[in-house]
């Protein structure tokens, strides 16, 4: 069953799209926060994303970058604004198609057939994780809060994966070196530590202060 993420603020072609998609076997999530579409994108974990041009807050086109910084995900815009700028605008900005209203709903839906069809043949998109706004690529260990991408060794990478995919329950040393003997590097105790330490100085300094917690003599917790 694939996830289908509608980020259109007319209530009423929401509905429509949710109803006719969700006919069709998939599974439908509208926006209800507009402050926070890249949040919402990140726990429901679509396979394709509908984007209007015309929200509240920020337009599509803002919410399409933020998405393309840490996901492949296909995007296909649905606007009225179907003059040739905007349609090349939504191209540039990493739409993978363009839909204007009004529009038929079984043309649609074969449009979004298809895509899905063309994209998850060759496998499915690697999911992201999301905490205080920070979003975790597990495409490319890639980090990025605030528009800003924090550069991560594969050994830092794997550590905050382990955290945010048991966030808000404590992850034993143990458990953490066992996911970084997965890099086919030896590692210790201490190299354990010393990797905790550059990833915590790499978030502070990005203006993530006390992401990661410690559980004295337990292990280390995101919560």
């Amino acid at each position: 069953m694939y996830n289908i993420l509608i980020v259109e603020d007319d209530t009423g072609i929401a509905s429509a799209l949710r109803q006719q998609l969700s006919s069709w076997g998939m599974r439908v999530k509208t926006v209800s926060d507009f402050r926070n579409v890249l949040g919402e994108f990140s726990e429901f974990s679509p396979h394709l994303v509908l984007m209007d041009i015309s929200l509240p807050f920020m337009n599509g086109y803002h919410w399409c970058g933020e998405i393309r910084r840490v996901s492949r995900v296909p995007i296909i815009f649905i606007s009225s604004a179907s003059e040739n700028m905007n349609i090349v605008m939504a191209m540039n900005m990493g739409g993978d198609d363009f839909v204007s209203k009004p529009f038929s709903m079984d043309v649609l839906t074969a449009k979004i057939s298809a895509l899905l069809r063309r994209t998850y043949d060759y496998g499915e998109s690697a999911p992201v994780y999301e905490h205080r706004g920070a979003m975790l690529s597990t495409a490319d260990g890639s980090l990025v809060y605030e528009g800003q991408t924090i550069s991560l060794s594969k050994n830092e990478s794997r550590i905050l994966l382990t955290l945010m995919q048991n966030k808000g329950k404590t992850v034993s040393r143990e458990k953490l070196m066992e996911a970084l003997w997965q890099t086919d590097e030896f590692v210790d105790e201490n190299t354990l530590t010393v990797n905790v330490g550059r990833l915590r100085r790499k978030l502070d300094a990005a203006g993530l202060e006390g992401f990661i917690g410690t559980k004295f003599g337990v292990g280390y917790i995101i919560s």
